[in-house]
C-alpha cells in the first residue's frame, strides 16, 4: 500500500488544480505557440529515424519517473549525474535530424503567407510557357524510348551549392537539348539538370538521397534523388523512369508518380508563378496575398 500511497502523494503534489494559476490574454497566446511547436515536434518526429529512438527514450523516461515515486536513491542519482551527458548525446544521435527540421522550419513561409516584402513590378513568373512546353515534350519523346531524367526546378532557395557538383551549362533550355543532354553514353546523361528561368544551368549534379523508409523499394536512386532534393529545398524535380519510361515529380518531399502530360503542366504552371502585379503592389513597401495574387 505505500507504493499507492506515494503515487498518491505525488498526484496531489504536482497536479493539483488548486495550484492552477489565472488564464490572461497572454497565456493563451503561450498555449497556441506551444501547441504549434509540439505538433511540428511530432510531425518531425513521425516522419524521420528520431520516431523508434523516441520509444526508447520514453521507456526510459517512465523507469525514471517511478524511480522518483518509490524514492530509489540510487537510480536518481545516477540519472542526476548522467543527465547533461545524456543531453549533448541526444543532439550528436539527432544532428541530422535536427539539421532537417530547423532548415524546413526555416523555409515555412509563417509570415509570408500574409504579408509579401516584394519590390518588383510587372510580371514576376519564374519562367515562361514555351519553357513548359518544352520541358514537357522532352520528358515524354525521352519516356517513348525509356531514357532515364532528372529534372531540377529552382525556386526560391538557391541550388547554387549542387550546381558546383555538376558542369555548368548556361544554356537556353530546348527540348532537343535536354534530350541530347539524357541520351545513353553522352558526357552528360548521368546525374540531374538544374533549371534556373529559362537556362539550364548545369548538369550532371549529384543530389542528397532521401531516407525516407516509405517510398517503395522498386524506386530506384533516381527517384530517391529527386525526392531527397525536394525535402533539402523548395525546388520542384521530374523523373524519366529508365525502366517504365513513367514520368514523376517530386515536391516538397512527395513524390507524384505516373503523371500524364496535363498533370506534369498544372504542376509547371503552379510553379511558374505568373502572377500579374497591380500598380499599388508594384510600388508598395508590402501587400496582403489576400489583395494580391495566389501564393505558391
Amino acid at each position: 500500500m505505500s507504493g499507492v500511497s506515494s503515487i498518491l502523494d505525488f498526484i496531489q503534489k504536482y497536479i493539483s488544480f488548486d495550484s492552477i494559476p489565472m488564464m490572461v490574454g497572454t497565456d493563451f497566446i503561450e498555449i497556441l505557440i506551444i501547441t504549434f511547436l509540439i505538433y511540428e515536434l511530432m510531425v518531425w518526429v513521425k516522419n524521420t529515424k528520431a520516431w523508434s529512438l523516441l520509444r526508447g527514450i520514453v521507456i526510459i523516461a517512465v523507469f525514471i519517473i517511478l524511480a522518483y515515486i518509490f524514492q530509489m536513491n540510487t537510480i536518481i542519482w545516477i540519472v542526476r549525474n548522467a543527465l547533461n551527458v545524456a543531453i549533448m548525446a541526444l543532439v550528436v544521435i539527432f544532428q541530422p535530424e535536427l539539421r532537417k527540421a530547423l532548415d524546413v522550419l526555416g523555409r515555412k513561409n509563417i509570415l509570408t503567407d500574409f504579408v509579401s516584402f516584394n519590390m518588383s513590378q510587372g510580371f514576376d513568373e519564374r519562367f515562361s510557357d514555351r519553357t513548359v512546353n518544352e520541358i514537357i515534350k522532352a520528358c515524354y519523346e525521352m519516356g517513348k524510348v525509356r531514357t532515364g531524367a532528372l529534372i531540377v526546378m529552382e525556386q526560391q532557395d538557391s541550388l547554387t551549392e549542387y550546381e558546383r557538383t555538376g558542369i555548368e551549362l548556361d544554356s537556353l533550355l530546348s527540348s532537343q537539348l535536354l534530350i541530347n543532354i539524357f541520351e545513353h553514353n553522352t558526357p552528360l546523361h548521368d546525374g540531374a539538370v538544374i533549371v534556373r528561368g529559362n537556362r539550364v544551368t548545369s548538369a550532371t549534379c549529384y543530389l542528397p538521397l532521401s531516407d525516407n523508409m516509405e517510398l517503395s523499394k522498386e524506386l530506384g536512386t533516381r527517384h530517391r534523388a529527386g525526392v531527397g532534393i525536394s525535402e533539402a529545398t523548395d525546388s520542384l524535380t521530374i523523373i524519366v523512369s529508365e525502366e517504365s519510361g513513367r514520368v514523376s515529380v517530386a515536391y516538397e518531399g512527395m513524390l507524384y508518380r505516373n503523371l500524364e502530360p496535363q498533370e506534369l503542366r498544372a504542376h509547371l504552371v503552379k510553379l511558374q508563378n505568373k502572377t500579374k502585379k497591380t500598380s499599388d503592389e508594384k510600388y508598395g513597401l508590402f501587400f496582403w496575398k489576400g489583395k494580391g495574387g495566389d501564393a505558391l
